[in-house]
């Protein structure tokens, strides 16, 4: 069992930025792949961006160049730094986590408000 536990959102203006953090205590090694997604209101979820174990990192074309993905072994924890915010980022944000054991186990954390808005 994987607990993932999110903080940093808020509400900020359009330009500035956040860092969001995923905690995962007691199980970061075990972890493939951790990442956020996101979800606005009336619209489906969509992955932001991936970071595998092996520091392969994928994201979505929307962010590129204004969030970054990263972790600290040494805190099991996963940030995202997202700069430039827009309105559209505004979203509930989704700390997830992949485990492949004798099969695939996803884990989600209970999400963190962003708000983007002048």
């Amino acid at each position: 069992q994987v607990q993932l536990v999110e903080s940093g959102g808020g509400l900020v203006q359009p330009g500035g930025s956040l860092r969001l953090s995923c905690a995962a205590p007691g199980s970061f090694l075990s972890i493939n792949a951790m990442g956020w997604y996101r979800q606005a209101p009336g619209k489906q979820r969509e992955a932001v961006a991936i970071l595998t174990s092996g520091g392969s990192t994928n994201y979505a074309d929307s962010v590129k160049g204004r969030l970054t993905i990263s972790r600290d072994n040494a805190k099991n924890t996963v940030y995202l730094q997202m700069n430039s915010l827009k309105s559209e980022d505004a979203a509930v944000y989704y700390c997830y986590a992949f485990v492949l054991a004798t099969r695939g186990y996803n884990y989600w954390g209970r999400g963190t408000q962003v708000a983007v808005s002048s």
